[in-house]
Protein backbone atom coordinates (compact mmCIF):
# COMPACT_ATOMS: atom_id res chain seq x y z
CA UNK A 1 0.00 0.00 0.00
CA UNK A 2 2.56 2.35 0.86
CA UNK A 3 3.93 2.11 -3.10
CA UNK A 4 0.36 2.68 -3.88
CA UNK A 5 0.60 6.19 -1.93
CA UNK A 6 3.65 7.06 -3.69
CA UNK A 7 2.36 6.28 -6.96
CA UNK A 8 -0.83 8.51 -5.77
CA UNK A 9 1.42 11.55 -4.63
CA UNK A 10 3.49 11.65 -8.24
CA UNK A 11 0.67 11.37 -10.34
CA UNK A 12 -1.92 14.18 -8.13
CA UNK A 13 -0.18 17.15 -7.99
CA UNK A 14 0.10 17.21 -11.77
CA UNK A 15 -3.30 16.54 -13.18
CA UNK A 16 -5.09 19.44 -14.81
CA UNK A 17 -8.22 17.49 -16.10
CA UNK A 18 -10.23 14.58 -15.28
CA UNK A 19 -8.61 12.89 -17.86
CA UNK A 20 -4.69 13.26 -17.02
CA UNK A 21 -6.27 12.50 -13.36
CA UNK A 22 -7.86 9.17 -14.70
CA UNK A 23 -5.24 7.62 -17.22
CA UNK A 24 -2.55 7.07 -14.27
CA UNK A 25 -4.94 5.97 -11.79
CA UNK A 26 -6.60 3.33 -14.28
CA UNK A 27 -2.85 2.10 -14.90
CA UNK A 28 -2.14 1.90 -11.13
CA UNK A 29 -5.27 -0.01 -10.83
CA UNK A 30 -4.17 -2.24 -13.73
CA UNK A 31 -1.10 -3.07 -12.12
CA UNK A 32 -2.77 -3.72 -8.17
CA UNK A 33 -5.18 -6.28 -10.31
CA UNK A 34 -3.66 -7.87 -12.93
CA UNK A 35 -6.78 -7.83 -15.09
CA UNK A 36 -6.77 -7.00 -18.76
CA UNK A 37 -8.94 -3.51 -18.63
CA UNK A 38 -9.30 -0.90 -16.78
CA UNK A 39 -12.16 1.94 -17.08
CA UNK A 40 -14.09 4.51 -15.23
CA UNK A 41 -17.56 5.27 -16.64
CA UNK A 42 -19.94 8.21 -15.96
CA UNK A 43 -24.07 7.44 -15.51
CA UNK A 44 -26.65 10.09 -16.89
CA UNK A 45 -29.30 8.95 -14.40
CA UNK A 46 -32.04 10.77 -16.29
CA UNK A 47 -31.23 9.35 -19.68
CA UNK A 48 -30.18 5.53 -18.20
CA UNK A 49 -27.28 5.57 -19.75
CA UNK A 50 -23.87 4.30 -18.83
CA UNK A 51 -20.86 5.82 -20.50
CA UNK A 52 -16.97 4.50 -20.46
CA UNK A 53 -15.14 8.07 -20.46
CA UNK A 54 -11.62 6.29 -20.08
CA UNK A 55 -10.44 2.85 -20.48
CA UNK A 56 -6.62 1.14 -20.59
CA UNK A 57 -6.46 -2.09 -22.51
CA UNK A 58 -3.53 -4.48 -22.32
CA UNK A 59 -5.01 -8.03 -23.25
CA UNK A 60 -7.03 -9.60 -25.16
CA UNK A 61 -9.92 -8.66 -24.26
CA UNK A 62 -11.38 -4.55 -24.74
CA UNK A 63 -13.65 -1.80 -22.95
CA UNK A 64 -13.82 0.90 -25.62
CA UNK A 65 -14.17 4.09 -24.92
CA UNK A 66 -16.87 5.82 -25.85
CA UNK A 67 -19.02 2.88 -25.35
CA UNK A 68 -22.48 3.89 -24.09
CA UNK A 69 -24.82 0.85 -22.70
CA UNK A 70 -28.66 0.95 -20.75
CA UNK A 71 -27.28 1.83 -17.17
CA UNK A 72 -30.32 -0.78 -15.83
CA UNK A 73 -28.47 -4.03 -17.71
CA UNK A 74 -24.77 -3.44 -16.58
CA UNK A 75 -22.68 -5.09 -14.09
CA UNK A 76 -21.48 -1.95 -12.80
CA UNK A 77 -25.29 -2.20 -11.12
CA UNK A 78 -26.05 -5.42 -10.21
CA UNK A 79 -22.73 -5.64 -8.38
CA UNK A 80 -23.60 -2.03 -6.89
CA UNK A 81 -27.66 -3.74 -5.68
CA UNK A 82 -26.03 -6.90 -4.26
CA UNK A 83 -22.95 -4.79 -2.30
CA UNK A 84 -20.68 -7.21 -4.17
CA UNK A 85 -17.37 -5.78 -5.14
CA UNK A 86 -15.60 -8.77 -7.29
CA UNK A 87 -16.63 -11.68 -8.76
CA UNK A 88 -14.17 -14.35 -10.82
CA UNK A 89 -17.47 -16.19 -11.84
CA UNK A 90 -19.71 -13.51 -13.92
CA UNK A 91 -21.18 -16.12 -16.01
CA UNK A 92 -22.93 -17.95 -13.08
CA UNK A 93 -23.19 -15.03 -11.17
CA UNK A 94 -25.07 -12.62 -13.70
CA UNK A 95 -25.14 -15.25 -16.37
CA UNK A 96 -28.28 -13.02 -17.86
CA UNK A 97 -26.07 -10.06 -18.57
CA UNK A 98 -25.96 -9.59 -22.71
CA UNK A 99 -22.94 -7.10 -21.98
CA UNK A 100 -21.02 -9.66 -19.74
CA UNK A 101 -21.16 -11.86 -22.45
CA UNK A 102 -20.74 -9.99 -25.26
CA UNK A 103 -17.25 -8.92 -23.90
CA UNK A 104 -16.37 -11.90 -22.84
CA UNK A 105 -16.06 -11.03 -18.81
CA UNK A 106 -14.81 -13.69 -16.37
CA UNK A 107 -13.20 -11.23 -13.24
CA UNK A 108 -14.78 -8.33 -12.62
CA UNK A 109 -14.08 -6.17 -9.73
CA UNK A 110 -15.95 -2.21 -9.39
CA UNK A 111 -17.03 0.67 -7.00
CA UNK A 112 -19.48 3.31 -7.70
CA UNK A 113 -17.97 6.36 -7.54
CA UNK A 114 -20.45 8.81 -5.07
CA UNK A 115 -20.96 13.02 -4.85
CA UNK A 116 -21.13 14.13 -1.56
CA UNK A 117 -24.37 13.58 -1.43
CA UNK A 118 -24.62 10.31 -1.76
CA UNK A 119 -25.79 10.58 -5.81
CA UNK A 120 -24.11 7.92 -8.13
CA UNK A 121 -21.63 9.73 -10.67
CA UNK A 122 -20.19 6.76 -12.03
CA UNK A 123 -17.84 3.88 -11.42
CA UNK A 124 -14.34 2.45 -11.12
CA UNK A 125 -14.11 -0.79 -12.45
CA UNK A 126 -11.09 -3.84 -13.47
CA UNK A 127 -12.39 -7.00 -15.81
CA UNK A 128 -10.51 -10.25 -17.39
CA UNK A 129 -11.64 -13.02 -19.54
CA UNK A 130 -9.56 -14.83 -17.45
CA UNK A 131 -9.94 -15.89 -13.40
CA UNK A 132 -8.13 -13.84 -11.81
CA UNK A 133 -7.24 -14.28 -7.93
CA UNK A 134 -8.57 -11.46 -5.73
CA UNK A 135 -6.21 -9.27 -4.10
CA UNK A 136 -6.23 -7.69 -0.30
CA UNK A 137 -4.97 -4.70 -2.14
CA UNK A 138 -8.03 -4.22 -4.33
CA UNK A 139 -10.74 -3.38 -2.74
CA UNK A 140 -9.26 -0.21 -0.49
CA UNK A 141 -7.13 0.88 -3.84
CA UNK A 142 -10.80 0.53 -5.66
CA UNK A 143 -12.60 3.06 -2.64
CA UNK A 144 -9.63 5.47 -2.21
CA UNK A 145 -9.65 5.91 -6.32
CA UNK A 146 -13.50 6.37 -6.34
CA UNK A 147 -12.98 8.67 -3.39
CA UNK A 148 -10.14 10.81 -5.63
CA UNK A 149 -12.56 10.51 -8.75
CA UNK A 150 -15.68 11.66 -7.09
CA UNK A 151 -14.15 15.00 -6.19
CA UNK A 152 -13.13 15.36 -9.85
CA UNK A 153 -16.40 14.68 -11.06
CA UNK A 154 -18.45 16.47 -8.77
CA UNK A 155 -16.36 19.86 -9.81
CA UNK A 156 -16.84 18.76 -13.69
CA UNK A 157 -20.07 18.74 -12.91
CA UNK A 158 -20.16 21.70 -11.29
CA UNK A 159 -18.57 23.67 -13.94
CA UNK A 160 -20.88 22.40 -16.24
CA UNK A 161 -23.67 23.69 -14.29
CA UNK A 162 -22.40 26.84 -14.16
CA UNK A 163 -21.04 27.65 -18.09
CA UNK A 164 -24.80 26.39 -18.16
CA UNK A 165 -26.01 28.93 -16.10
CA UNK A 166 -23.84 31.19 -17.24
CA UNK A 167 -24.98 31.04 -20.55
CA UNK A 168 -28.66 31.20 -19.40
CA UNK A 169 -27.95 34.72 -17.97
CA UNK A 170 -25.99 36.07 -20.89
CA UNK A 171 -29.09 34.96 -23.16
CA UNK A 172 -31.22 36.80 -20.74
CA UNK A 173 -29.12 39.88 -20.74
CA UNK A 174 -29.23 39.96 -24.44
CA UNK A 175 -32.61 38.70 -24.88
CA UNK A 176 -36.26 40.36 -24.88
CA UNK A 177 -37.90 38.08 -22.60
CA UNK A 178 -41.29 38.67 -24.71
CA UNK A 179 -40.53 38.00 -28.16
CA UNK A 180 -37.60 36.28 -27.99
CA UNK A 181 -35.60 38.69 -30.25
CA UNK A 182 -32.34 40.43 -29.56
CA UNK A 183 -33.22 43.25 -27.03
CA UNK A 184 -31.77 46.57 -27.26
CA UNK A 185 -28.41 46.22 -25.77
CA UNK A 186 -27.89 42.92 -28.10
CA UNK A 187 -29.10 45.13 -31.40
CA UNK A 188 -26.35 47.64 -30.91
CA UNK A 189 -23.77 45.17 -29.92
CA UNK A 190 -24.64 43.42 -33.31
CA UNK A 191 -24.99 46.24 -35.54
CA UNK A 192 -21.65 47.60 -34.55
CA UNK A 193 -19.97 44.69 -35.59
CA UNK A 194 -22.48 44.71 -39.09
CA UNK A 195 -20.91 48.20 -39.41
CA UNK A 196 -17.39 47.12 -39.39
CA UNK A 197 -18.11 44.51 -41.63
CA UNK A 198 -19.49 46.97 -44.30
CA UNK A 199 -16.90 49.54 -43.95
CA UNK A 200 -14.59 46.81 -44.80
CA UNK A 201 -16.58 45.76 -47.83
CA UNK A 202 -17.32 49.11 -48.99
CA UNK A 203 -21.08 48.27 -48.75
CA UNK A 204 -23.49 50.58 -46.96
CA UNK A 205 -26.69 49.74 -44.23
CA UNK A 206 -30.11 49.84 -44.52
CA UNK A 207 -31.96 50.61 -40.77
CA UNK A 208 -35.45 50.33 -39.84
CA UNK A 209 -37.41 51.55 -37.50
CA UNK A 210 -40.63 50.15 -37.21
CA UNK A 211 -43.82 51.49 -34.81
CA UNK A 212 -47.22 49.34 -34.08
CA UNK A 213 -49.78 52.16 -34.95
CA UNK A 214 -52.94 51.71 -32.45
CA UNK A 215 -50.87 49.79 -30.14
CA UNK A 216 -52.11 51.44 -26.72
CA UNK A 217 -55.24 51.20 -27.85
CA UNK A 218 -55.30 47.56 -28.25
CA UNK A 219 -53.65 47.34 -24.40
CA UNK A 220 -56.18 49.50 -23.52
CA UNK A 221 -59.45 47.67 -24.94
CA UNK A 222 -58.27 44.16 -25.24
CA UNK A 223 -56.17 43.93 -22.25
CA UNK A 224 -52.44 43.50 -21.97
CA UNK A 225 -52.26 40.02 -22.58
CA UNK A 226 -53.65 40.56 -26.12
CA UNK A 227 -51.03 43.27 -26.76
CA UNK A 228 -48.20 40.58 -26.06
CA UNK A 229 -49.89 38.33 -27.89
CA UNK A 230 -50.07 41.08 -30.93
CA UNK A 231 -46.02 41.82 -30.30
CA UNK A 232 -45.19 38.64 -30.90
CA UNK A 233 -47.32 37.38 -33.72
CA UNK A 234 -45.26 40.46 -35.27
CA UNK A 235 -42.18 39.97 -34.11
CA UNK A 236 -42.53 36.45 -35.82
CA UNK A 237 -43.75 37.44 -38.85
CA UNK A 238 -40.90 40.01 -39.08
CA UNK A 239 -38.57 38.00 -38.54
CA UNK A 240 -39.91 34.95 -40.84
CA UNK A 241 -39.57 37.70 -44.37
CA UNK A 242 -35.67 38.42 -43.12
CA UNK A 243 -32.22 37.22 -44.19
CA UNK A 244 -30.21 35.41 -41.84
CA UNK A 245 -27.98 37.90 -41.42
CA UNK A 246 -30.00 40.55 -40.96
CA UNK A 247 -30.37 42.06 -37.43
CA UNK A 248 -33.77 42.57 -35.70
CA UNK A 249 -34.48 43.07 -32.09
CA UNK A 250 -37.20 44.76 -29.70
CA UNK A 251 -35.83 48.32 -28.70
CA UNK A 252 -39.05 49.52 -27.33
CA UNK A 253 -42.44 48.67 -25.98
CA UNK A 254 -44.20 48.42 -29.11
CA UNK A 255 -41.05 48.90 -31.52
CA UNK A 256 -38.69 46.93 -33.46
CA UNK A 257 -35.52 47.58 -35.38
CA UNK A 258 -34.24 45.36 -38.63
CA UNK A 259 -30.87 46.29 -39.71
CA UNK A 260 -29.41 45.08 -43.04
CA UNK A 261 -26.33 44.85 -45.25
CA UNK A 262 -26.82 46.84 -48.29
CA UNK A 263 -24.90 46.27 -51.76
CA UNK A 264 -21.14 48.22 -52.48
CA UNK A 265 -20.88 51.55 -53.07
CA UNK A 266 -19.32 54.10 -55.00
CA UNK A 267 -20.54 53.75 -58.53
CA UNK A 268 -22.97 56.51 -60.45
CA UNK A 269 -26.40 55.02 -59.70
CA UNK A 270 -25.39 54.84 -55.89
CA UNK A 271 -27.80 57.24 -54.78
CA UNK A 272 -30.71 55.61 -56.54
CA UNK A 273 -29.41 51.91 -55.53
CA UNK A 274 -29.80 52.99 -52.55
CA UNK A 275 -33.51 54.81 -52.14
CA UNK A 276 -34.99 51.90 -54.21
CA UNK A 277 -33.25 49.23 -51.65
CA UNK A 278 -35.00 51.17 -48.84
CA UNK A 279 -38.47 51.50 -50.53
CA UNK A 280 -38.35 47.73 -51.39
CA UNK A 281 -37.50 46.93 -47.22
CA UNK A 282 -40.02 49.44 -46.00
CA UNK A 283 -42.56 47.85 -48.17
CA UNK A 284 -41.86 44.28 -47.36
CA UNK A 285 -41.69 44.80 -44.11
CA UNK A 286 -44.56 46.98 -43.51
CA UNK A 287 -46.38 44.19 -45.39
CA UNK A 288 -45.73 41.95 -43.20
CA UNK A 289 -46.71 43.45 -40.10
CA UNK A 290 -50.62 43.30 -41.63
CA UNK A 291 -53.08 40.46 -41.07
CA UNK A 292 -55.18 38.69 -38.82
CA UNK A 293 -53.77 37.69 -35.41
CA UNK A 294 -55.31 35.37 -32.94
CA UNK A 295 -54.77 36.73 -29.61
CA UNK A 296 -55.93 33.60 -27.83
CA UNK A 297 -57.25 32.87 -23.76
CA UNK A 298 -61.10 33.58 -25.16
CA UNK A 299 -60.02 36.68 -26.81
CA UNK A 300 -60.63 36.06 -30.34
CA UNK A 301 -58.22 37.64 -32.86
CA UNK A 302 -57.45 41.32 -34.44
CA UNK A 303 -57.23 42.32 -38.24
CA UNK A 304 -54.50 44.62 -37.83
CA UNK A 305 -53.85 47.18 -40.57
CA UNK A 306 -50.14 47.02 -40.43
CA UNK A 307 -47.26 49.35 -38.53
CA UNK A 308 -45.18 52.36 -39.32
CA UNK A 309 -42.16 51.99 -41.01
CA UNK A 310 -39.19 54.32 -41.40
CA UNK A 311 -36.29 53.37 -43.59
CA UNK A 312 -32.88 55.24 -44.09
CA UNK A 313 -29.56 54.23 -45.51
CA UNK A 314 -26.36 55.13 -44.43
CA UNK A 315 -22.36 54.63 -44.93
CA UNK A 316 -20.63 53.41 -41.73
CA UNK A 317 -17.65 55.71 -41.07
CA UNK A 318 -19.84 58.62 -41.24
CA UNK A 319 -22.44 57.72 -38.90
CA UNK A 320 -22.74 56.11 -35.82
CA UNK A 321 -25.25 52.86 -35.11
CA UNK A 322 -26.55 55.54 -32.67
CA UNK A 323 -27.20 58.41 -35.06
CA UNK A 324 -28.21 56.16 -37.70
CA UNK A 325 -31.43 54.89 -35.34
CA UNK A 326 -32.01 58.13 -34.67
CA UNK A 327 -32.72 58.99 -38.68
CA UNK A 328 -34.59 55.72 -38.95
CA UNK A 329 -36.63 56.36 -35.98
CA UNK A 330 -37.63 60.48 -37.12
CA UNK A 331 -38.17 58.44 -40.75
CA UNK A 332 -41.06 56.41 -39.04
CA UNK A 333 -42.30 59.12 -37.01
CA UNK A 334 -43.00 60.74 -40.42
CA UNK A 335 -44.54 57.84 -42.01
CA UNK A 336 -47.01 57.78 -38.92
CA UNK A 337 -48.12 61.17 -39.25
CA UNK A 338 -48.72 60.45 -42.65
CA UNK A 339 -50.60 57.89 -41.93
CA UNK A 340 -52.40 59.32 -39.64
CA UNK A 341 -53.20 62.23 -41.88
CA UNK A 342 -54.89 59.62 -44.58
CA UNK A 343 -57.29 58.14 -41.71
CA UNK A 344 -58.82 61.36 -41.12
Amino acid sequence: MVQILSALSDSLPTAQSLEELTRPLLALLSEVTGMESTYLTTIDADEGIQRVEFARNVGDMVIPEGLAVPWADTLCKRAMDENRMYSDNVSEVWGDSKAAAALGIMTYVSTPIRSQSGQVLGTICAASSKQVARSPEVEPLLILLAALLGYALERGLLVEQLQVANADLTKQALTDPLTGLANRRAVLNDAARLFELAQRENKYILISVIDLDGFKHINDTRGHVAGDRLLCGVAAQLQHGLRSSDIIGRIGGDEFIVIALGTPIGHLDQETDMQHAAELLQDRLAKATIGRYELGQGLGGIEYTGASVGVVTVIPGNITVEEATKLADREMYKVKQERKAQRL
